[in-house]
Parts: structure tokens; sequence; C-alpha cells
């Protein structure tokens, strides 16, 4: 008799399950997806676009001490300093402290600087 019950109950839970009109299943996974492109939004309007990135191996002194925590004399390093492979070369290269780095990271990149070409002998 328990197990009748038993097999009874579950097949009433699985026809309970399938009869319930799809609206109210998926309204709430619908009302979430809203507040996670929110959030994704959000998180890439504080990152710093691509194209406002500032090179520090062809920017001006002017475009280097608008940087938070660069002034004169950092700006002057980071000119004299140049080329840089990576960004993180401001600091191995001890151009910048640590601290002034952790500021403007996400605001600076470093463009490789194509080597210069030489030229082949003439051939004759």
């Amino acid at each position: 008799m328990y197990r009748k019950n038993t097999a009874m109950f579950a097949a009433l839970l699985a026809f309970a399950m399938f009869a319930m009109p799809a609206h109210l299943v998926y309204a709430q996974a619908a009302a979430t997806t809203p507040a996670k492109k929110g959030a994704v939004a959000s998180a890439s309007a504080t990152k710093t676009k691509k194209a406002d990135l500032i090179d520090i191996n062809s920017a001006t002194k002017d475009q280097l001490t608008a940087l938070p925590g660069i002034g004169d004399a950092y700006s002057q390093k980071i000119i004299d300093g140049r080329p840089y492979t990576t960004k993180k070369d401001l600091v191995t290269k001890k151009i910048v402290p640590q601290a002034t780095y952790d500021q403007v990271k996400d605001k600076i990149i470093a463009h490789r600087v194509a080597p210069a070409a030489k030229k082949a002998p003439a051939t004759k």
C-alpha cells in the first residue's frame, strides 16, 4: 500500500510540474536577466576604452602629466626611458614606483615599437 501511494504521489508531482504554465516558470529567469546585463554594463563602463588609453611610447609630456600621480618629473622620466615593450616596464625599469603604476595601469598602454629596418647591402 505504501509503495502504491508513493508511486501515485510521484505521478501527481510530475503531472503538476509539466502542467504548470510556461510563463510562470520562465518569469523568474526573465526577471534576473536584466540585472545581470546591467551589472556587466556598469563594470565595463568603469574600465577605460581602448581608444582612450595613452601610449607611453608616443605620448607627449602634457598627456603623461594629465595622468593621476604623474607630474612633470615622472613624465620626463617616462619620456627618457623610451621605448617600452610593456607598460609594466615602468616599474621594472624603476621609472615610477609601484603605487603610482597602480593608479595609471588601466589608463596606459605600451604599443610595441617596431625595430628600425636595416637595409640589406646592395649586390651587383
